[in-house]
């Protein structure tokens, strides 16, 4: 097996300050979004153990280290 061939890549980004505020800005939207993501889940996550999440029927935790546990 022979190793494949590789083209020579030299791109040329061009990037200006303006361009660089937004990227950084976009950036920050979707590490928050990501955050939002996991906090969310989390609280669905403890809504299920305590039985308050809609359309669920199970049992409440029998103790207080059950809740503490998730």
């Amino acid at each position: 097996m022979s190793f494949p061939n590789i083209p020579d890549v030299t791109p040329n980004i061009n990037i200006n300050v303006e361009d660089a505020i937004n990227l950084l800005l976009a950036s920050i939207a979707f590490e928050e979004l990501g955050l939002a993501h996991v906090i969310n889940a989390e609280a669905e996550k403890i809504q299920f153990v305590l039985g308050t999440l809609k359309g669920q029927t199970t049992t409440a935790p029998s103790s207080i280290d059950d809740v503490t546990s998730v």
